[in-house]
């Protein structure tokens, strides 16, 4: 009897572990949180108060994507640019639009070839992001967040 009573004893003692409640932390659920979701993808993508309007999320990036174009196109269009060979690159901006909306340019990657043909390309670039209207930043989960992009910038000068 005794040893039924040390057996029963000793199966309470090493059993209460099953009735604690564990703990949690709210940090430990951000962590948890902030690990389950793809930070890659945005709900609402950067836009312009042109584009606004626009309801489904590929309808907005293209507006989006349509206007940086448009504003980028006309400044070099207005720049008069003369070279001595002809240019035909495309051109590729690493872009970052921060949470305050701030469009900043983080790279630009272009031929050899075109620097030497047009040496200030890099600040008619910059100089032409400056023409765009203001940049509503991107929303994930109901927050402003920065996001990076590459923009391809096609140059073809005769």
């Amino acid at each position: 009897m005794r040893f039924v009573a040390s057996l029963f004893v000793l199966f309470f003692v090493t059993s209460c572990n099953y009735f604690e409640k564990e703990k949690v932390y709210s940090e430990d659920l951000l962590k948890e949180e902030l690990q389950t979701f793809n930070w890659n993808e945005v709900d609402t993508y950067p836009t312009f108060s042109t584009c606004d309007s626009l309801t489904r999320k590929e309808d907005s990036k293209r507006c989006f994507q349509n206007t940086l174009i448009t504003k980028v196109n006309t400044y070099l269009n207005e720049q008069n640019l003369v070279v001595t060979n002809d240019v035909s690159d495309t051109i590729i901006l690493q872009l970052t639009i921060d949470k305050s909306g701030n469009l900043s340019v983080e790279s630009i990657a272009y031929k050899p070839e075109t620097k030497m043909e047009i040496p200030e390309i890099d600040s008619l670039l910059i100089n032409s992001l400056k023409t765009v209207p203001k940049i509503y930043p991107a929303i994930k989960r109901g927050q402003q967040v920065t996001t990076s992009f590459e923009f391809p910038v096609v140059v073809k000068i005769n």
